[in-house]
């Protein structure tokens, strides 16, 4: 019988070797391949890859939004909590089903080119570069920020809740902090790639010269104070009012392209 036991034990030992050289995991049940399981719910999922953003999503979903409310919080707390892959300087596409209406829209809510950049002009700045594509930094590849527009485009057409509302759990996670989560701070580190980027980027995601690590915790009291701007004055503040100033100011002091007659001037899709 003890024989027997010493038995299991190695067989259970090799057993658990060639499972972690094949890249699996100890699963009693599902596809033993699988790395998680299924979430299953009765009235509603949120899906991202920070945990606290889809957290921010669920809390609106329960205080009576619906899925609109709930994205556009989402996506505001993911410019906040994950800058490698999200924010407001970027664009948005969405695909909504209403079910109401059982009917499928589409929104592209990405920003065009500035009026004042030809492609002669771009083609002549590539060459006082020396390349013949568009860098992936500087002012160049700077097109019409699309995602504040999105936003409203979609609240309009089927959100709930005040906008206030919906950007307030990201506004109170950027004064007063939230702990990187791990991956997104692997690629936090390479901001500083944004050194000699005109702004206020490097030492925004680069505070004191360091990159935040795995656990530390991160504010962003800036973009608190654009999310409140922009809950408290609509779309118009981003496109036409004292944010579209201040961007076009600061394209105009730093060689780039972009103007307030751009902001104006954009429409989604």
């Amino acid at each position: 019988m003890l024989r027997f036991a010493r038995l299991m034990v190695l067989f259970t030992g090799l057993l658990a070797l060639v499972m972690q050289l094949n890249g699996q995991i100890d699963r009693v049940a599902s596809r033993s391949f699988a790395t998680r399981a299924e979430v299953i719910a009765q009235n509603g999922m949120v899906a991202t890859s920070q945990p606290l953003a889809a957290q921010i999503g669920l809390d609106v979903l329960k205080a009576g939004g619906n899925a609109i409310d709930a994205a556009i919080a989402t996506n505001a707390a993911l410019g906040l909590m994950e800058p490698t892959g999200n924010g407001i300087g970027g664009d948005l596409f969405a695909i909504v089903w209403s079910a109401k209406e059982q009917k499928l829209y589409g929104l592209n809510a990405s920003g065009r080119s500035p009026l004042g950049l030809s492609y002669d002009q771009m083609r002549a700045e590539l060459a006082k570069l020396g390349v013949d594509k568009i860098p992936a930094r500087g002012m160049l590849p700077i097109s019409v920020p699309g995602t504040v527009d999105g936003w409203y485009e979609l609240h309009g057409k089927f959100g709930k809740m005040p906008m206030a509302d919906i950007l307030a759990p990201a506004i109170r996670y950027a004064e007063e902090g939230f702990p990187l989560t791990e991956l997104i701070a692997y690629y936090w580190k390479y901001a500083y790639y944004y050194e000699d980027v005109p702004g206020a980027a490097y030492e925004t995601w680069m505070p004191g010269g360091v990159a935040p690590k795995k656990a530390e915790i991160f504010k962003n009291p800036d973009l608190a104070n654009t999310y409140r701007r922009i809950a408290a004055g609509g779309r118009d503040t981003f496109y036409r009012g004292e944010i579209a100033d201040e961007i076009d100011a600061f394209m105009r002091a730093n060689g780039g392209f972009l103007r307030k007659a751009d902001l104006e001037a954009h429409t989604s899709t």
